[in-house]
């Protein structure tokens, strides 16, 4: 089937934006942008927990509990990520890069589900990674799945609202191409976030 034409610049958006942020976290190289390879090492276990500064929310061992201001671990197997039921912090607590891949593909994972699956994937089924190679894998085939419900899209599941019925947003409402907008930044602005974070992670003074 071919991809309706309104699709083709999203499409090729998300393409773009997770092959570079999967080069960001593994190298050996990233697009720097103008297409200028830049080296770049795979992110480490270290990078992936660290904490820039105290009370920050991140992904733990549910036998070790949430963090500050965090009162449940979401996510199935050992691991889980740092959450609280509505409403939420305020500041809302700075985040590692853990948090933020885990909920990146999270979102990915049961918008997929959620729009060409089985429907009925919810928070506490996504298994939550707990070393760095490991979430960047997940990450990769989330947006795997995710891509594969987008080219399944006709013109008509682009207007349909409630094509995506993913539960934690207002997919069920939304025409499904804002659905796509959405899913789009989402992984632009927290794909920035994790860049952002290795490179101050890589200035640390060396043994720190």
């Amino acid at each position: 089937m071919a991809v309706p034409v309104r699709l083709v610049p999203l499409l090729d958006q998300f393409d773009f934006a997770r092959q570079r942020l999967v080069d960001r976290m593994s190298g050996p190289v990233v697009d720097s942008g103008n297409g200028t390879g830049v080296p770049v090492g795979p992110m480490t276990d270290a990078e992936y927990f660290w904490e820039p500064g105290p009370g920050c929310w991140s992904v733990r061992r549910h036998a070790d509990g949430p963090g500050a201001r965090a009162t449940l671990l979401t996510g199935a197997g050992a691991w889980g990520r740092d959450a609280t039921p509505p409403p939420h912090p305020a500041p809302p607590p700075f985040t590692t890069i853990a948090w933020r891949l885990s909920h990146l593909t999270e979102l990915l994972a049961l918008r997929a589900d959620h729009t060409a699956g089985g429907r009925g994937m919810t928070r506490e089924d996504f298994r939550v990674s707990g070393d760095a190679a490991s979430a960047v894998a997940d990450f990769d085939r989330a947006a795997g799945a995710w891509r594969a419900a987008l080219v399944a899209a006709d013109d008509a599941a682009l207007d349909a609202v409630g094509h995506s019925t993913y539960p934690y947003g207002s997919d069920p409402e939304d025409p499904f191409l804002d659905v796509v907008w959405w899913v789009n930044q989402e992984l632009l602005h927290h794909g920035a976030e994790i860049a952002l974070l290795r490179d101050l992670y890589r200035l640390l003074p060396a043994g720190n």
